[in-house]
């Protein structure tokens, strides 16, 4: 296994659609999964997309640990390390919630990125089997943020507030602002 380089954002790569994969089960495809967990396990994400290493191909790594969920203080369904080829998606209904991502693609950086709360999403395992799971919460968000990467889309182009976008280190003082914002309107509001 190798560790691979990941790409920036601004680099084209970043851009561009993925190509569909037409053989799940090439050893090909096999390697560059091996190498894209390793890479992910070694920056301590819960996601990877296969240009984010610079292969424009339509392959995806992701987890979804228990304890995140918990962390969001949402309940989530958890997902072992899953790997899929030619992954798509279908929102369950339209209900779209704001959550906190971040991207190897786009280190120290975090945002608040509306994304549905319920999906069903299919592809092909490694071993060529169709795969189809519905997915809620975390785990909805972190496959769909990955199959953006497959169609050149990184989370701050989904933001629809940029001034919700901050570095990590700053998060808390964001947080802090936005809810002392959100008070000292709702008592201007009670006031008039």
């Amino acid at each position: 296994m190798t560790l691979l380089k990941i790409a920036r954002m601004g680099h084209p790569v970043l851009l561009k659609t993925a190509e569909a994969i037409a053989d799940p089960k090439s050893r090909d495809v096999g390697r560059l999964l091996e190498d894209m967990v390793e890479t992910m396990e070694d920056a301590t994400g819960v996601g990877l997309a296969a240009p984010q290493v610079y292969e424009g191909k339509r392959v995806i790594i992701f987890k979804s640990p228990r304890e995140r969920g918990e962390k969001d203080g949402l309940e989530s369904d958890f997902s072992p390390l899953t790997a899929l080829i030619n992954p798509k998606f279908e929102p369950l209904d339209e209900e779209l919630a704001i959550g906190w991502e971040g991207c190897l693609s786009i280190p120290g950086m975090t945002g608040a990125v509306p994304r549905y709360s319920r999906i069903v999403y299919r592809g092909y395992a490694p071993n060529g089997d169709a795969v189809e799971r519905e997915a809620t919460n975390f785990h909805a968000r972190v496959v769909q943020h990955e199959i953006d990467h497959l169609d050149g889309v990184l989370f701050p182009m989904r933001m629809t507030d940029l001034s919700m976008l901050t570095f990590n280190e700053e998060l808390k003082n964001l947080m802090e602002y936005a809810m002392g914002q959100n008070k000292s309107g709702a008592d201007r509001d009670t006031q008039e």
